[in-house]
């Protein structure tokens, strides 16, 4: 490849050698004649795919290098990661046979088209797509696969029509529109021209008549949904939606008086209850929206009013809980998904909701219970640990808290069935636990450089605060104890918030325990930070937070001191971490990232299994359960 001016990182080359990134570090050690850094930093550099892939070759490291890999460098060459979805979404439409090559290199379109070739143009386009995502992984909340097919069944069969009003990639529009006429937008013009061509592998990639609906298939349009809706006049009979989460800036202001807030004016911090407003107003009566929400908007204090008015009025048919991992990218924010139904003229106001706790294991099922339940909305079900149908005047209270796992809660005794559907869930969380363990790499043992955090703190690097002691009263909103960052779990504590410090994602929090010094990063918006604790929050520009909790766990014994009292005190100024730079901290974050997954999903595994041996040990004695013959 003479002349080839594509470039690529260590993690490039580890995927087109099929090794860890490790593998390539070890490479550059041992190797005299590995390939000098052509760009990048020194701790993230980049090298010359050309001279990289004569080295792979001399070396037997690889047979040849992977046309896709020619591919994909060759695209990320062809402009910076700014304009980089501006290049992959005019290599989609040119596969798609739509437009002229004008962003797109000849080599690389020359590329592109052997590929195509070789493997079929819709593989290429589903590559392209999917490898952009993963380049953008830290920017792009985009909807697993898994749990955008779940929701486009809960969304149900008999929908003509679908409309995704925050569609990203499209993965979850793709996903509810097969057989559908599909409706999207995005904020983003790339994205949007991404997830049409993505909305077009799914069938539905119809073109638009000028200023109108799609000809036939589907279409999605640029534009705030929020703001500049780009359907204001569409009505659909589903709605699919994973909206922003924590939008600061989404439109209050400008928006207070608009027509859509039929069940009251979104709070200015609580933009999801906007979005679902917005999906609402889509609906054709009888329609249902499914939206992916965080778990926090189920009880926070700010959007009760509007939780009531849904549930009074029948809107709100289901929450279904899901594990945080699945369904919100790998990261610890727990989430939910509200499924709403518009209210016809003739409808009977219901008096249940469906409650359910869903995972990889048992989607289908929970699916199943919610198309009997829209079937027949006075459905009494109670599966323990999986669903129920809860009467709507137990939920419109003081709180109106509509968090499913309130009220699924467990039962010493189950029944034969329900006591396989234990069994079944947590055999799935075992296996699941063994891909979680982490993986590491014999290191260098020499000591890194470190850094105080009171010298980040002097340069605007970060901003700690500390909490005294304060009594929690067990109303207003959701407060973090230092019970939540040593336990995990989730947050029910409840405390009022005048004059207490609100934590924002990508806050770390520390606090003191009997074992010692724990951290958490904060996924969830909203919360209060509770008596006794520490708040480092970074400039995510100069500070990964991940590597800031890890290493403050792990480096910080110095930084406890003991008090007359016999307690343990946690002095955050004295506390250190390795001076590295922005990438390295987030190589050492995505270790640390596992680390506190696996951490969490242990210990909601070991509540799991002592939960399943209780009810099997108090099922065979009542005699519900027998040992097998």
């Amino acid at each position: 490849m003479a002349g080839d001016e594509a470039s690529v990182t260590a993690a490039d080359i580890a995927r087109i050698a099929g090794v860890g990134r490790a593998a390539v570090s070890n490479w550059r050690r041992r190797h005299e004649d590995f390939p000098e850094p052509v760009g990048g930093t020194a701790t993230s550099p980049t090298f010359s795919l050309g001279a990289v892939e004569a080295w792979l070759l001399q070396q037997g490291k690889v047979a040849e290098l992977p046309l896709r890999e020619r591919v994909w460098q060759q695209v990320r060459a062809a402009g910076d990661d700014l304009r980089l979805g501006e290049v992959v979404a005019e290599a989609a439409e040119l596969l798609l046979g739509q437009g002229r090559p004008h962003t797109v290199p000849a080599p690389a379109w020359e590329l592109i088209r052997r590929y195509a070739d070789e493997e079929g143009g819709p593989q290429a386009i589903r590559f392209l797509l999917d490898r952009y995502a993963d380049v953008h992984s830290r920017r792009l909340a985009e909807t697993p696969a898994e749990i955008a097919d779940f929701m486009a069944q809960l969304a149900g069969p008999g929908a003509r029509s679908v409309l995704d009003p925050a569609c990203g990639l499209g993965v979850l529009l793709a996903a509810a529109a097969p057989g559908r006429r599909a409706y999207g937008q995005e904020y983003d013009d790339s994205l949007a021209r991404l997830a049409r061509s993505r909305l077009a592998l799914a069938g539905a990639g119809g073109r638009a008549k000028a200023g109108g609906a799609p000809e036939s298939g589907g279409e999605v349009r640029a534009g705030d949904s929020l703001r500049h809706d780009a359907w204001p006049d569409l009505t659909v009979d589903a709605v699919v939606c994973h909206p922003p989460f924590n939008e600061r800036h989404w439109g209050y202001d400008e928006l207070t008086s608009d027509p859509r807030w039929e069940y009251g004016l979104p709070p200015k911090m609580e933009s999801e209850l906007a979005w679902v407003q917005h999906a609402l107003a889509h609906l054709a009566p009888g329609g249902v929206a499914v939206l992916l929400m965080p778990a926090i908007a189920a009880n926070r204090r700010s959007g009760r009013r509007i939780r009531s008015n849904l549930l009074r009025r029948g809107t709100l048919r289901a929450v279904i809980g899901l594990p945080p991992k699945v369904a919100s990218g790998g990261t610890a924010l727990p989430v939910h998904i509200w499924v709403l139904r518009k209210p016809t003229a003739d409808d009977r106001t219901p008096s249940r909701v469906l409650m359910a706790e869903a995972d990889l294991g048992n989607l289908d099922a929970v699916a199943e219970r919610w198309r009997e339940f829209h079937a027949d909305p006075d459905l009494d079900v109670d599966r323990p640990g999986e669903s129920r149908t809860v009467p709507i005047i137990e939920l419109v209270d003081e709180d109106v808290d509509v968090t499913p796992s309130r009220y699924l809660g467990t039962e010493e005794q189950v029944s034969a069935e329900g006591y396989l559907l234990l069994r079944g869930r947590l055999a799935e969380r075992l296996g699941r636990l063994a891909t979680l363990v982490p993986e590491a790499v014999p290191g260098t043992g020499q000591e890194l450089p470190s850094v105080t955090l009171a010298e980040l703190e002097r340069i605007g690097a970060l901003a700690v605060w500390q909490t005294g002691r304060f009594e929690i009263d067990g109303s207003g909103d959701p407060v973090l104890t230092d019970r939540h960052v040593l336990d995990g779990g989730a947050v029910e504590t409840r405390t009022r918030p005048e004059g207490r410090i609100r934590t924002e994602p990508g806050d770390v929090v520390a606090a003191i325990g009997a074992g010692g010094l724990a951290t958490r990063v904060i996924g969830e918006p909203g919360l209060l930070l509770g008596p006794r604790l520490v708040l480092l929050r970074p400039d995510p520009d100069r500070l990964d937070p991940f590597f800031l909790a890890g290493f403050v766990r792990a480096l910080s014994p110095g930084a406890t001191t003991g008090t007359q009292s016999g307690s343990t005190r946690f002095d955050p100024r004295r506390a250190q971490v390795p001076r590295l730079s922005v990438e390295e901290q987030r190589r050492y974050g995505d270790a640390f990232r596992g680390i506190f997954t696996f951490e969490a999903e242990l210990r909601e595994l070991t509540t799991s299994g002592q939960t399943a041996a209780t009810a099997l040990t108090h099922a065979l004695a009542a005699g519900t359960l027998a040992p097998p013959t």
